[in-house]
């Protein structure tokens, strides 16, 4: 399984970003989506995530600003990210559980700042 990210950028204090992550080869239903995010000197740490049937589950500190989605036609996620803060600087990675193993995407850097 390949995870494709996309959408990273620099954005001012208050601005919108959506990122978009595409995988292929080998993707079936019943799997987990999501996001997680690092920042420097900081561990990485679970963003959202998003269940085949559209559960979802967000860090508190984004909850109101952020939304998760995913296409199951297209086997993409998005993270749409409002409100942003400089604090939600960070390199952010796509991340997808099917069958017990655990892919990553390469990570796409989103910097908030003025």
């Amino acid at each position: 399984v390949q995870l494709q990210a996309s959408g990273g950028g620099l954005v001012r204090p208050g601005g919108s970003l959506r990122l978009s992550c595409a995988a292929s080869g080998g993707v079936f239903s019943g799997n987990f989506m999501g996001w997680y995010r690092q920042a420097p000197g900081k561990q990485r740490e679970l963003v959202a995530t998003v269940t085949s049937g559209g559960s979802t589950n967000y860090l508190d500190s984004v909850k109101g600003r952020f939304t998760i989605s995913r296409a199951n036609a297209k086997n993409t996620v998005y993270l749409q990210m409002n409100s942003l803060k400089p604090e939600d600087t960070a390199v952010y990675y796509c991340n997808l559980i099917q069958y017990a193993n655990n892919y990553w995407g390469r990570g796409t850097l989103v910097t908030v700042s003025s």
